[in-house]
């Protein structure tokens, strides 16, 4: 795999990864599935390289809240909207990378801790009483999601874990955290997640489960009982 995103993969002029091998679009879901990766297998400047080609196209300037496709050969967005989940993938995905870098690369690793802290930011107004968000963040009309509240609250309790956030933002991982423990069923599904496979209307998913879990791991690793 290493090998593939290294030499094969196909990618922009300034070495970012496409998500698709078909067609020149640069997702945010890539955010998560491939600089982690990067950084774990021993290629931690690559990873950083990636992360910026994914923030340099999908960022919005004023907002600080990423988009969800962009369409290299037409310099263009296919999908403009904030997609909670995508702005998981880089909360989560960003963290990851600074949990996995080196002890030469902290310059590198502030930089990364000032994007997550950013896009945390960015999205806690449009948190809900409930601990989860809207779909498309900041679109009140998209239903109402589970898994970025999860993926939110597991990037924060990183972070408290870490010691690189500040204890004011644990309570708004609380309120993530308990919105979507109250969507697990009786089976131990996590509800109204962006549903597989289409990800389009709430229901479950193999990310929801995951994140579920990962963030229960990162909570009791931030001091949680």
């Amino acid at each position: 795999m290493a090998d593939y995103l290294l030499n094969r993969a196909p990618k922009t002029a300034d070495g970012t990864l496409y998500h698709l091998t078909d067609k020149p679009q640069i997702w945010i879901d890539s955010m998560y599935m491939a600089p982690p990766f990067l950084a774990a297998a021993g290629h931690p400047h690559q990873a950083v390289q990636q992360i910026e080609g994914f923030r340099k196209r999908l960022l919005d300037p004023e907002k600080k809240l990423y988009s969800h496709m962009w369409d290299e050969g037409k310099k263009d967005f296919v999908r403009r909207d904030f997609w909670g989940v995508g702005n998981g993938w880089t909360a989560a995905g960003i963290t990851r990378v600074i949990d996995t870098l080196p002890g030469q690369m902290q310059e590198d690793k502030q930089r990364l801790i000032g994007y997550v802290k950013e896009l945390i930011d960015a999205s806690l107004p449009y948190l809900r009483d409930d601990g989860l968000f809207h779909d498309v963040i900041d679109r009140p009309e998209t239903f109402v999601e589970t898994n970025f509240s999860q993926m939110l609250a597991y990037t924060i309790y990183r972070g408290l874990q870490r010691r690189y956030l500040d204890e004011s933002y644990r309570p708004y991982a609380d309120r993530m955290r308990a919105g979507a423990t109250a969507k697990v069923d009786a089976y131990g599904l996590v509800q109204d997640v962006c549903g597989a496979p289409h990800f389009n209307a709430p229901g479950s998913a193999t990310e929801g489960q995951a994140f579920f879990l990962l963030m229960e791991t990162a909570y009791a690793d931030a001091g949680g009982k």
